[in-house]
């Protein structure tokens, strides 16, 4: 029996969420953050305390996405002061 070849989907994922945020900026910085951010106040609100993350402790991954979520608001905040200006 052959074993089955690897199938890089993470690379796939990770492509398709560059070009979201390449195509959308902040919004989508802001959106994904928001996203993954209620993801995990859920696991972590369900007993998960280490995560698969680089960061490994849930409350610096839920400190980073907050972090990432507050950066692309302000980017937004600056595109649109500068659009009105």
């Amino acid at each position: 029996m052959t074993e089955k070849p690897y199938d890089p989907l993470r690379l796939c994922v990770y492509a398709t969420i560059a070009a979201l945020a390449w195509l959308l900026g902040p919004i989508a910085v802001v959106g994904f953050a928001l996203l993954g951010f209620a993801g995990y106040v859920r696991a972590r609100r369900r007993g998960l305390t280490r995560s698969k993350c680089v960061l490994r402790d849930t409350r610096l991954v839920l400190a980073y996405l907050g972090v990432l979520a507050l950066a692309g608001f302000a980017a937004i905040g600056w595109r649109v002061y500068h659009l009105l200006a």
